[in-house]
This record gives structure tokens, sequence and C-alpha cells, in this order.
């Protein structure tokens, strides 16, 4: 694997601590959740983009959690289909290359592979405080 540039290296491992260290990722053992990017954005002080790709097997499904009040959040079907639900909105399936957005601190009651047969990936992508490190917290 290329080795990444300017500063990037620094960025991807602390994304990837933050992935695999906090437990505030909401996602089940079997799912992979892997640190894509992280960066301060320069032109809005005291925001990053903090992006994470989430792999669910077949049947796989993320605890319900909330998002960081902070975190607006958009979201991209990279291969399969996932189901969502999103605060008061009716549950939908999400094929690839389909996206849908949600709103700073976002209550997600369901998301998970639509497919018991097939394995299915996301990508989310953070607009949030540079200090909110706890992107998603599970509900009880």
């Amino acid at each position: 694997m290329p080795k990444p540039v300017n500063g990037f290296a620094t960025a991807l491992c602390a994304i990837a601590a933050l992935a695999c260290a906090t437990p505030a990722l909401a996602h089940q053992p079997l799912d992979e959740v892997t640190a894509n990017f992280e960066e301060a954005i320069p032109n809005l002080p005291g925001k990053s983009l903090v992006a994470v790709e989430v792999e669910y097997p077949p049947g796989g499904a993320s605890q319900p959690h909330v998002h960081a009040k902070s975190a607006y959040i958009y979201a991209y079907v990279v291969a399969g289909a996932i189901e969502s639900k999103v605060n008061d909105g009716k549950p939908r399936i999400y094929n690839a290359g389909q996206s849908w957005s949600e709103p700073p601190g976002a209550s997600h009651s369901i998301s998970r592979n639509a497919s018991k047969t097939e394995p299915a990936k996301l990508l989310a992508v953070f607009v949030v405080d540079t200090e909110d490190k706890e992107l998603t917290t599970p509900t009880k």
C-alpha cells in the first residue's frame, strides 16, 4: 500500500484509532467500520469532515443509535442495499448508488443490510464539530 502524503497519514491514524477504540460507533462486532478520512475544514473553523465505511455482512445491522448533536451526515450506498430509518421517518431501502442525509443529532433506529444473502457497504460522511469525537452513541 502506498504511503499517504502531506499529513494525511496522521489523519488516517487518528480516525482509525477513533473507529477501533471507541464504543461510540454503535456497530455489531460482525460489521466492519473502517476509517476513510478525517480533516479539519479550513474555511469553517471548528468543523471537520470525517468519513467512515460500514460493511454489513448478509443480515448485518447496527444497533439503534443517535449521532453527535453537531453532525450533519451524508450517507452513500457503495454496494448492496441498506435499510435505514432516521428520526420519525419511514424505513426506506437504498440501493447501490443512492444516498440520503441526516440532520444533526439524528436518531437512527434502523441501519441494516436489506439482504440476508449479499453483503452491503455504506460510506458515511460527517460534517461535525472538530471536538466531537463520539460520532454515534447507542440508544437504550
